[in-house]
């Protein structure tokens, strides 16, 4: 099991092999990772691709999928590439899609088309201020 999300929120099975990965037949959201230094970074992924399938089964897994391609060639061979999902039990595609939204910001995946920004901008709910605590006006001290 591997953590992903903003603050690791969701657990993902896996990683595994995608060259020898069977997906089971379940809506979920799935990621594409490599390892950039096999060699003295063993265990460190790099998030390349952040998708969502009603039926993993229908996605081309492991390497019919349109951006296998991309995958491969970021990846350097399909030996390289790893993949971990996430089943959303009860969850529609709308749901799924949020959460490859926030894979997208968080990780920044190179073979996604779409990009994210983690950013909050003040036109989204207008900006708000307000004093909470009015400023003591009487002398706390005693001793004085």
């Amino acid at each position: 099991m591997i953590r992903l999300g903003s603050l690791a929120g969701y657990p993902f099975e896996g990683p595994r092999a995608l060259a020898g990965w069977t997906p089971p037949a379940a809506p979920a959201v799935y990621v594409i990772m490599t390892l950039d230094d096999a060699e003295k970074k063993p265990t460190e992924f790099a998030t390349i691709y952040a998708g969502e399938s009603a039926d993993l089964t229908k996605e081309g897994f492991p390497f019919k999928h349109p951006r296998a391609p991309l995958w491969i060639n970021r990846a350097g061979n399909k030996f390289n590439l790893y993949v971990a999902w996430f089943e959303v039990m009860g969850g529609t595609q709308k749901h799924r899609t949020q959460i490859v939204g926030e894979l997208l910001a968080t990780y920044e995946p190179s073979c996604n088309d779409e990009k994210y920004e983690q950013a909050w901008k003040d036109e989204w709910i207008g900006e708000y201020s307000h004093t909470f605590t009015d400023p003591l006006t009487t002398d706390r001290n005693p001793n004085k």
